[in-house]
């Protein structure tokens, strides 16, 4: 069938998923569904403890066999140790046919790659996929077809149980021995741990894995003891100064400054930016940058930020301490500023994911949200966004909360520039559909804005503005005039992986590439 963003999707890989076709951004507005559960262990008697003396131990407690799902957050980004170790002993128990459920893998996890050849690894279902896991996606190498979510996506399949948890596996910066866990404290610390909240309350069985055992209670905990099973400490969980990944900068370079600039002044001239709107950026250069750019308007105008949401960097937290932002809500810390802050101002709050993005939920921050600055691998001439497989068609990238917040924002603004090295990012059609153009409001690049032509409020209230608006075919034909037209992909027939819309939707598929076969359009 094809699509309601004109993409084929095998009828048969509908059936096999019991799936529909994407529908529209809002297809399941006013549905009622009931929520999945798990089946809990009871503990009954105040005497049985909760600590174990090693992975190996919980894995066995838990009745670790082959096909089972075991799920990882990843707070710490590049710096995770947790997958690695758990993994690890599940290969030494020789388990098999195990389904990896991850609020993202990267490059950390490049280990994971060899287990998916020797088939310990065959499913994978993740709100991102980086380093050799998406290498071996792509070659076809894992027996199923990876499925990759938003982060609101990913907990609305949880809770309505597309997907079910076996074991679920928490790196936390402290707990106590009953399994109250924290974000913060100890030597590893990683701010918040919302990405795990839905997982320690949904799978049959969970374990906390920490370097640094606390006193009882550890309180206020991030993860209650009501939902664990098993404590395990261990040396190390990973390396906060890997938090911050290359993703993270500030900018110097002129286009990004250039695009920052471009990105303000279209927040400046909105709408909705009036005294208590609402805001999150990215974590690219020409994002971070809008949050410097911003202050000095505000302070002039007298305007306050009512709430900012996402992944939080020092930029917004510092706007927080000069008193123009009211609240940060925060579902990950993306620096160490980022942590330092939720630890000691009030006013910063760490959130779940479910509250922050889930679409099935009664009320997700995102769909408060004013404006969102947002980066794009491509951008089509339908406004259609890719940010999970690069130009030669390998999974390389994460949806993360890029679907959910361009859906629930009044504002949303991809920015990139128009070429990187001698490959377009305005493009005729995407590689991969990740963000539906009906969802894209204004595309930011070094050459010019376009504006969706839905958005006819927008077109109105920026006429005459001076800036270089213009129809996104032309950036596309600026781009095209600069690099050329891009050589096409050559897939096999294969699905390797699948792109679910927020709300479980299929919206794309991603084929098996060709190794070094192009073909000249």
């Amino acid at each position: 069938m094809i699509n309601q963003v004109g993409r084929e999707i095998p009828d048969e890989l509908l059936a096999r998923y019991g799936k529909k076709g994407f529908e529209g951004s809002y297809a399941r507005d006013d549905e009622q569904y009931r929520k999945a559960a798990p089946t809990v262990r009871a503990v009954v008697d105040p005497k049985q403890e909760k600590q174990v003396g090693s992975i190996r131990e919980a894995l066995e407690k838990c009745g670790l066999k082959d096909g089972m799902v075991l799920s990882f957050h990843h707070h710490f980004r590049d710096g995770d140790y947790i997958v690695n170790m758990v993994m690890e002993q599940v290969n030494a128990m020789g388990v098999k046919d195990i389904t990896i459920c991850a609020s993202s893998l990267g490059a950390a996890h490049d280990p994971v790659a060899a287990l998916i050849e020797e088939g310990v690894v065959t499913g994978i279902q993740s709100s991102g996929v980086r380093g050799k896991i998406g290498e071996a996606i792509s070659y076809g190498k894992l027996k199923t077809p990876a499925i990759i979510r938003s982060h609101g996506g990913r907990v609305r399949a949880i809770e309505e149980g597309d997907v079910h948890i076996d074991i679920a596996f928490i790196g936390a910066p402290t707990s106590d021995a009953f399994g109250n866990a924290r974000g913060v404290g100890g030597k590893s610390d990683c701010g918040v741990l919302s990405y795990s909240m839905v997982d320690a309350r949904y799978a049959d069985h969970v374990v906390v894995i920490t370097d640094c055992l606390v006193p009882f209670p550890n309180f206020p905990p991030s993860i209650s003891m009501v939902d664990v099973d098993y404590v395990c400490v261990v040396d190390e969980i990973g390396n906060p100064a890997k938090i911050v990944s290359n993703a993270v900068r500030m900018t110097k370079d002129v286009r990004e400054l250039k695009m920052a600039e471009y990105c303000t002044r279209l927040i400046e001239l909105s709408p909705f930016f009036k005294d208590g709107f609402s805001f999150q950026t990215g974590a690219g250069g020409a994002s971070l940058a809008v949050n410097t750019m911003l202050r000095p308007i505000m302070e002039e105008k007298d305007i306050h930020m009512s709430f900012a949401i996402g992944g939080i960097t020092k930029p917004m937290c510092d706007l927080l301490d000069a008193g123009l932002v009211r609240n940060i809500v925060d579902a990950q810390a993306f620096d160490l500023g980022a942590i330092e802050s939720i630890k000691n101002n009030p006013r910063h709050f760490e959130i779940s994911t479910s509250e922050y993005a889930n679409p099935l939920n009664k009320g997700a921050f995102v769909n408060k949200l004013d404006f969102v600055i947002l980066g794009a691998l491509e951008v089509d001439v339908d406004f259609n966004v890719n940010v999970v497989t690069g130009s030669d068609g390998i999974v390389r990238g994460a949806p993360g909360g890029h679907p959910d917040t361009a859906a629930g924002s009044n504002c949303s603004i991809i920015v990139a520039p128009l070429v990187r090295g001698r490959i377009p990012t305005v493009c005729d059609k995407v590689v991969t559909v990740v963000t539906p153009g009906e969802a894209v409001d204004i595309v930011v690049t070094d050459y010019g804005i376009a504006i969706n032509p839905r958005r006819t409020d927008l077109i109105e209230a920026y006429e005459g503005c001076g800036l270089p608006i213009c129809r996104i075919e032309e950036l596309r034909d600026i781009a095209y005039s600069i690099v050329g037209t891009p050589d096409e992909i050559q897939f096999k027939d294969r699905v390797v992986g699948i792109i679910e819309s927020r709300d479980g939707m299929i919206l794309d598929v991603v084929r098996e590439i060709k190794e070094y076969e192009f073909v000249e359009e």
